[in-house]
């Protein structure tokens, strides 16, 4: 037991003391935050820590928040990321404190359902009209369209490259244009139109930051990335890139299991885009309500988000525009749609979605095209067709080769366990073979 263990559980025991909460209330505030119900833990896990036995790095966050510890310790995440003091600062304070962070690398993030809950609290919507009328009297530029366009532009080029290679590629560059070229223009002087496009632009740009952090392995990160994207669009006004910011992390609660706060996130994001006109958001955020009500087996919800969806996705128009949506084409609805049906249960439907979203345009980045054809060997897989599943991962391991992304090394990770059981099947082995020189362990 080191003394900065004790010195951890000491504060808790302190804290909890003053609020004149017992060991079991502590255990059933801190279950309900989470978002896993009152249930998760137990009275002697705070006793562990308060003792020094165990440190409660993932439990931090939310012990932080519901005891008002007043100093950051062991681990946490700075306290410009952090929900609770994030609303101390301006958005554009805030966000280019998480950037500075982010270039220092120093440690990992865990992300949580509590964090991500507390998000949808987090816009001022005031703040923009406060930053414009207070513009700063040393400000070093005037902004003007030019540079929400530059903002628009970058975010689409560097965009395009991550979709293509993966999170893992580039994100630096992404990060060092917010903290180093933005920061400028979001201290800068400008009208509050103008202000409200910045601001949208920014979310864009954060938001990217957050993909390629998800995309990286960091979760963390990226929920608070996620989080700062909202904040951004919500104040700029902007529903839909609000509801897609929601969206980035009700995704991210389903890849954790967060049922609960997958589905809040997931209702919320629908009812931030319910005026939205675009067919293809309308599709995009009822597919992410019926994956977040699958992974709670809510069916019902389930197969009418989807059917929602799949009408909406059907009567889009060729050209989507520019709609922060129009990315998502029916290619990529109908892979997704797939592995909904398939988690449903109905792995017919599951196979010809994910064979559609092959057949069809729409897949033009190899990014998601090997995902689909990771997805697709799996669900051949669970049909018994072995000899298609090991021909569609073919193809896979070809298409995977060079891009940086925890959802393809996943994919191959999973792939390989499932290879071991095939010893004995032509192929198989030389499959296994060429997945480990494709994503060695670290």
């Amino acid at each position: 037991m080191g003394a900065e263990d004790q010195a951890i559980g000491e504060k808790i025991r302190a804290a909890r003391t003053a609020k004149g909460w017992s060991h079991p209330r502590l255990a059933r505030e801190l279950g309900i935050a989470e978002g896993r119900g009152p249930d998760i833990l137990d009275r002697q896990s705070i006793y562990r820590w308060e003792t020094g036995r165990r440190v409660p790095d993932y439990w931090m966050p939310h012990i932080r928040r519901l005891l008002k510890l007043d100093e950051p310790v062991a681990d946490q995440p700075l306290p410009a990321l952090a929900s609770d003091q994030a609303a101390l600062l301006d958005s554009v304070s805030s966000v280019l404190a998480l950037g500075r962070s982010d270039v220092e690398r120093r440690q990992f993030l865990q992300a949580s359902s509590g964090y991500a809950l507390g998000a949808l609290a987090l816009p001022d919507l005031d703040a923009l009209t406060r930053r414009t009328a207070a513009a700063e009297a040393g400000a070093k530029v005037t902004v003007g369209r030019g540079e929400v366009e530059a903002i628009r532009q970058m975010t689409k080029v560097l965009g395009d490259a991550a979709a293509e290679l993966g999170g893992g590629h580039a994100r630096h560059l992404v990060v060092r244009y917010l903290t180093l070229d933005v920061a400028d223009w979001l201290n800068g002087t400008f009208t509050e139109a103008t202000g409200r496009d910045l601001f949208a632009a920014t979310s864009q740009l954060v938001h990217l930051a957050g993909w390629m952090a998800g995309d990286e392995g960091d979760q963390g990160m990226s929920q608070r990335y996620y989080a700062h994207s909202y904040r951004l669009a919500a104040e700029a006004g902007d529903a839909e890139l609000s509801a897609t910011a929601l969206r980035g992390m009700a995704v991210q609660a389903i890849d954790l299991g967060h049922r609960a706060a997958a589905v809040r996130l997931s209702e919320r994001c629908v009812h931030h885009a319910r005026h939205l006109e675009s067919p293809r958001a309308t599709a995009y955020y009822q597919t992410t309500l019926a994956n977040a009500a699958a992974l709670d087996a809510d069916r019902r919800t389930a197969t009418r988000s989807l059917a929602t969806a799949q009408t909406a996705i059907e009567r889009g128009p060729d050209d989507p525009g520019e709609s922060w949506a129009a990315h998502y084409s029916p290619g990529r609805w109908a892979h997704e749609a797939g592995m909904i049906l398939a988690q449903l249960g109905d792995l017919d439907a599951a196979e010809d979605h994910l064979q559609h979203a092959l057949n069809i345009a729409g897949l033009d980045r190899r990014r998601t095209r090997a995902i689909v054809l990771a997805d697709l060997g799996q669900v051949h897989l669970k049909r018994g067709d072995v000899g298609a599943a090991l021909a569609t991962w073919g193809d896979f391991v070809n298409c995977a080769d060079g891009i940086r992304s925890i959802k393809v090394g996943t994919a191959v990770q999973d792939m390989t366990a499932r290879l071991d059981r095939l010893d004995d099947v032509t192929g198989a082995g030389e499959l296994k073979e060429k997945a480990g020189a494709l994503w060695a362990p670290a």
